[in-house]
């Protein structure tokens, strides 16, 4: 099922690694509650497009995180998290989803194809979650390069 702008985000419970959150605490939905949320959904820590992405969300900070709290989140450990907000000097707080809970609620986890070969893997998708606890924009197949302008219009 593909969330829709006006849906109830699903909930959620993770470790967040960085930012406010340290070596690690765990979050919930409801701890935002009144205000926006961005959940930004990647494959893979320390990869180009991925860390694209993760750099033009750093050096944007400044803008955004009055507007929103802000989750990157993938199915790589807490340790690889650590490892890349370290290398790239990430403000933000990453969630770890080994156990793929966030990505099958959000139904970004999907079958993929490189090489002629079929995987699952996380579909490149932004959710703004609004006051309200709903879906107020999904933003899916993001290109990186692009990732930053397309929200933009979404931080209110």
């Amino acid at each position: 099922m593909e969330l829709k702008v006006g849906d109830p985000a699903p909930f959620f419970e993770a470790t967040a690694i960085g930012g406010p959150y340290g070596s690690g605490q765990p979050v919930k939905l409801s701890d935002f509650t009144g205000s926006s949320l961005v959940l930004y959904f990647y494959p893979k820590d320390d990869t180009p497009g991925c860390t694209k992405q993760a750099c033009d969300l750093r050096d944007a900070w400044g803008e955004i995180e009055s507007k929103a709290a802000l989750f990157g989140v993938s199915v790589d450990p807490a340790q690889s998290h650590q490892e890349f907000i370290d290398k790239y000097g990430l403000p933000f707080p990453l969630l770890s989803d080994p156990d793929h809970k966030l990505v099958e609620a959000y139904g970004v986890w999907v079958e993929k194809e490189r090489d002629g070969k079929k995987y699952l893997g996380t579909e490149r998708t932004t959710f703004v979650i609004g006051p309200d606890q709903k879906i107020a924009a999904a933003l899916r197949k993001v290109d990186p390069k692009a990732h930053l302008e397309l929200l933009r219009p979404h931080l209110v």
